[in-house]
């Protein structure tokens, strides 16, 4: 994924984008646009874009020079040169404030139409092509990278291929460097990953090219929302200064980073997805939500988070591989998780006994009990938990009166040591079972936390 970003190669600029859309006269109004509202989609009154910007979009597709070592910018489109405008300084906070209420559109039309050549959008190959289609519905010049880790599954690289046929675009692929690559793979191997944790590959791999990229431009659009990590992206804000890259100019605040879907719900961005027939990458047909590198992503199951697909077997409290290390919370990524930290509880149904240290202590002691006993150990900050929530407390609805007492104990904080000695605490959640004549608990085996499959769990034991 080679990112260059070049401003002295001569460029000759062919004519407006071959999208269907454009071809068919789709225009964009500055309406107030929302996702969610499929009839504001479908509605070709709300694409009500003036002829006079959609004539200034200019396909560019440059050929790299043949005596030169370097492939040059194969960018995605450029508006015609212009003489460069100062920058001026903004409040982005209350920049993000105003647009708090705003659609993506709006959004997406605000951030290309401030920074022209010298934003891009970050495509990683997943549902975030819907920033694509945004910024093409805005008529306006955008550019599209994606960071080429050389670990990606074979249907991601079809897809980067369909969506620049789709979109008459050129993407602009970054690489790790290949000295780092090669000493990190002769020294830990192919997979160390899965022994030292994720952070060392993702930055050789991820961050380091991410980084040399972000070089090159004044800002850049991700496809970060809210819903995807409560653990860390649930304060993003659709603009911000970047808080962890630097941009062209350098130093603390030369970078700014746009999040036009951080206020949009996964649901919403599929509606849009498929009202619009926008291409989607194969795998989401095949379980994958969120997509990364093949050794580290895999298919959730039902009632698992969707950032539980990737680095599933680590006890992580940040999933993050480091493109957004700012949303991480120093405590979180320090480990210091107090069981105090206002968090709100979770499992709170009528069905549902909330346990304290004592009273797990007195199940463990236990060897004939009046009832068995299914609890979950959990953590309230813990996404995968509360994915797993409403399949609980509805278990909890089904086994009430038959003779098994669903209960919750917190586990972090203070009481992790604990559960992790006394309780098979591996990562957060784990179920136990505890039998009506057995001393020891038993571990929910399974990663499916979906009503169902807890109900056949408990009936298999009781």
């Amino acid at each position: 994924m080679a990112l260059a970003f070049t401003s002295s190669t001569s460029i000759a600029f062919s004519s407006s984008s071959s999208s269907s859309r454009t071809e068919q006269g789709i225009h964009v109004s500055s309406t107030k646009f929302q996702p969610s509202d499929v009839s504001h989609l479908v509605s070709p009154a709300v694409f009500n874009l003036s002829r006079k910007r959609s004539a200034a979009v200019k396909a560019l597709n440059a050929e790299p020079r043949r005596n030169h070592p370097v492939v040059p910018s194969a960018a995605t489109t450029f508006a015609p040169d212009v003489v460069e405008k100062a920058v001026e300084v903004e409040d982005f906070e209350k920049l993000a404030k105003d647009l708090e209420n705003a659609s993506p559109l709006e959004i997406m039309d605000k951030a290309l139409e401030k920074y022209g050549n010298d934003i891009a959008i970050a495509f990683s190959g997943a549902e975030d092509v819907a920033l694509i289609e945004y910024a093409h519905l805005t008529g306006r010049p955008y550019r599209v990278f994606s960071l080429d880790t050389g670990r990606l599954n074979p249907e991601t690289y079809k897809f980067f291929d369909t969506v620049e046929k789709h979109y008459n675009i050129r993407i602009e692929y970054m690489f790790p460097d290949s000295v780092e690559v090669q000493a990190l793979v002769r020294t830990k191997g192919l997979f160390s990953f899965y022994e030292d944790g994720h952070q060392e590959c993702c930055r050789v791999r991820k961050v380091r090219p991410l980084r040399r990229a972000l070089k090159g431009l004044r800002a850049w659009i991700t496809g970060q929302r809210k819903d995807q990590s409560p653990g860390t992206r649930s304060e993003v804000p659709v603009v911000q200064v970047d808080p962890v890259f630097e941009g062209m100019d350098g130093g603390s605040g030369s970078l700014v980073k746009w999040n036009p879907v951080a206020n949009v719900g996964g649901n919403d961005v599929w509606t849009f997805l498929r009202t619009m027939d926008v291409p989607v990458n194969s795998l989401h047909g095949q379980g994958y939500v969120s997509i990364g590198c093949e050794p580290c992503t895999r298919a959730v199951l039902p009632g698992q988070h969707e950032r539980e697909g990737r680095w599933w077997w680590e006890d992580a409290k940040a999933k993050e591989c480091g493109l957004h290390k700012g949303n991480i919370k120093e405590e979180i990524v320090s480990g210091n998780v107090n069981s105090n930290d206002g968090a709100s509880d979770i499992f709170n149904g009528n069905d549902i006994v909330n346990l304290s240290r004592h009273g797990m202590e007195n199940l463990l002691k236990m060897e004939d009990r009046k009832d068995a006993w299914i609890v979950v150990l959990y953590a309230p900050w813990c996404q995968f938990c509360q994915a797993m929530e409403a399949s609980y407390v509805e278990l909890g609805e089904q086994l009430a009166g038959s003779g098994v007492k669903v209960g919750k104990f917190r586990a972090d904080g203070d009481e992790k040591a604990f559960a992790q000695q006394e309780l098979q605490l591996g990562s957060f959640p784990t179920i136990l079972f505890f039998p009506k004549h057995s001393s020891r608990p038993i571990k929910y085996p399974s990663e499916k936390r979906d009503v169902d499959s807890l109900t056949s769990f408990v009936n298999a034991l009781r």
